[in-house]
């Protein structure tokens, strides 16, 4: 009924990053179908990729670093054309669902950024060739468990952009409160509330660049143990609020 072509286009669109519901509403082809030519056809032939070549754009590729050394993930495609890489936002925070698309898109213009929904979260999810060379901390096994550290490269993006990889990483593992205390001032006690930002990773590796960005930045933290290990770092005092306001803000 469907010519090779026609096959071959339904099919290149898929490896792409494209839903099957999409292809197949563009298409007017039934996805069932598409699934069952993912089986029988040929496949394409395969082309050694082109060199990657360094992000097309620094600033953003700071922010998306940051997001996916917190909530992303690079998984290979079942037939080995490619990879996806997805990073994790939750449903409540649509203006960081917004701006991990774009960051997407600016580091590799030209290709397709979607969404899946998941349970309470949404996977901003693109597909290329090329992005086990752009994030190298790709690896089997969880990041916490396994060494992770930029590279030379990486690590001058992130000097020249420090705060887009802080934001990146706070949308992703971090949040900004309001806590509060009381004390007696008169002989009446009053309550004061101060806003903190927390970060909270597993990894010593990443808490160790979160806290290295922040000193070069003149941003003072603490570790707060939790069951006494110390995966969150706290930001509450009021300059260095003050400074991560000014550059990173609650998120919305």
């Amino acid at each position: 009924m469907y010519d090779v072509s026609t096959r071959k286009r339904a099919l290149a669109l898929v490896a792409q990053g494209h839903s099957l519901n999409s292809v197949s509403k563009e298409m007017g082809i039934s996805r069932s179908a598409i699934r069952s030519w993912q089986d029988r056809l040929e496949p394409l032939p395969r082309m050694a990729p082109p060199d990657a070549g360094p992000p097309a754009d620094d600033r953003a590729y700071a922010y998306l670093l940051g997001l996916y050394l917190g909530d992303g993930c690079i998984s290979a495609h079942p037939r080995g054309t490619g990879f996806y890489l997805r990073i994790a936002c939750a449903d409540a925070w649509p203006g960081l669902l917004r701006q991990c698309r774009e960051a997407m898109t600016l580091v590799r213009p030209g290709i397709g950024v979607y969404t899946v929904q998941k349970d309470g979260c949404t996977m901003v999810t693109s597909y290329s060739r090329h992005w086990p060379s752009l994030f190298p901390q790709h690896g089997p096994g969880k990041k916490h468990e396994r060494r992770i550290a930029l590279e030379p490269w990486q690590q001058d993006i992130v000097d020249a952009h420090p705060w887009e990889f802080v934001r990146g990483l706070i949308h992703s593992d971090g949040c900004r409160i309001t806590n509060w205390t009381t004390r007696l001032v008169g002989g009446v006690r009053k309550r004061y509330e101060y806003p903190r930002y927390f970060f909270t990773n597993k990894s010593d590796d990443i808490r160790a660049l979160y806290t290295g960005t922040l000193d070069k930045l003149g941003a003072e933290w603490t570790y707060c143990a939790r069951n006494g290990t110390p995966f969150n770092v706290s930001v509450a005092r009021r300059a260095s609020v003050a400074l991560m306001d000014a550059h990173v803000g609650p998120k919305h």
